[in-house]
């Protein structure tokens, strides 16, 4: 199955949560704390303007992100969970 965002949506992946502190204490998967950050999968065309023109994203396919942590909202598809969130949810890419 295939997901395709609308308007200003993005879909992201989460990146997996790690496994042990700095401190190289194992975390069991109850203790860890959700990545914030992810890869995006999929745009939607892009929010549309009082012109009536689409507004490019600021965002691209492959680019990693960081989001807050309530942003977006989370769905499964084909067992694989992943977030449906819009381009205002992501704070910043990561280089």
């Amino acid at each position: 199955m295939k997901v395709a965002p609308l308007n200003d949506k993005i879909l992201v992946k989460r990146v997996e949560a790690e496994e042990k502190t700095a401190g190289g204490i194992l975390l069991p998967d109850t203790a860890r704390e959700k990545p914030r950050q992810g890869e995006v999968l999929a745009l939607g065309e892009g929010k549309r303007l009082e012109s009536g023109k689409r507004a490019p994203f600021q965002v691209k396919v492959g680019q990693r992100v960081l989001f807050s942590s309530y942003a977006g909202q989370e769905v499964k598809v084909d067992g694989e969970d992943y977030l449906l969130m819009s381009e205002d949810d992501v704070l910043a890419t990561i280089e």
